[in-house]
C-alpha cells in the first residue's frame, strides 16, 4: 500500500455495522410498515355505519328539514348519527344526535326537522356510531 492509501484507510475506517445488516434491517422495517399500512387501510375501508344527507329543505329562518340516508353492515344493530345545520358563514346553527333504530334493511332513510338559531343554508352528517 502507498502512503496515501494508508492515510485514507486510517481516516475512513470500515463501518461498525456491515452493509448487509443495514440493508436487511431497512428491508424488514419497510415490510413491517407496509404491512401495517395495508392492514389499517383495509380495516378502516368499510365502517360499520355511514350516513349522508340526501336532501334538505329550508322551512323557515329557524327550521330545516333533513333527509338522511344511513347504511349499516348489520342492520339489526341500532346506531346514532350527528346532524349539523350550517349558515352561510359555515357556522353551526343546529346540531342533533339522531337515533337510528334497528331494522331488517341495511339502507334506511330518516327524516328529521331541526330547530336552528338562525337561517340555515346547508346540512351535513358529522359522524355515526353503533349504539
Amino acid at each position: 500500500m502507498t502512503d496515501a492509501a494508508d492515510r485514507l484507510a486510517r481516516r475512513y475506517p470500515p463501518p461498525r455495522v456491515p452493509r448487509a445488516v443495514v440493508v436487511a434491517l431497512v428491508a424488514a422495517g419497510t415490510a413491517l410498515g407496509l404491512g401495517w399500512l395495508v392492514w389499517a387501510a383495509l380495516a378502516h375501508a368499510t365502517p360499520a355505519v355511514t350516513a349522508q344527507v340526501s336532501a334538505f329543505e329550508i322551512v323557515s329562518d329557524t327550521a330545516i328539514k333533513v333527509t338522511m340516508t344511513v347504511q349499516r353492515a348489520d342492520p339489526s344493530q341500532a346506531a346514532s348519527c350527528r346532524v349539523i345545520a350550517q349558515s352561510t358563514d359555515f357556522q353551526p346553527v343546529a346540531e342533533q344526535e339522531i337515533a337510528v333504530p334497528a331494522s331488517t334493511v341495511p339502507l334506511a332513510d330518516l327524516h328529521v326537522e331541526l330547530t336552528t338559531l338562525r337561517r340555515a343554508t346547508s346540512a351535513s352528517v358529522s359522524g355515526c356510531r353503533l349504539s
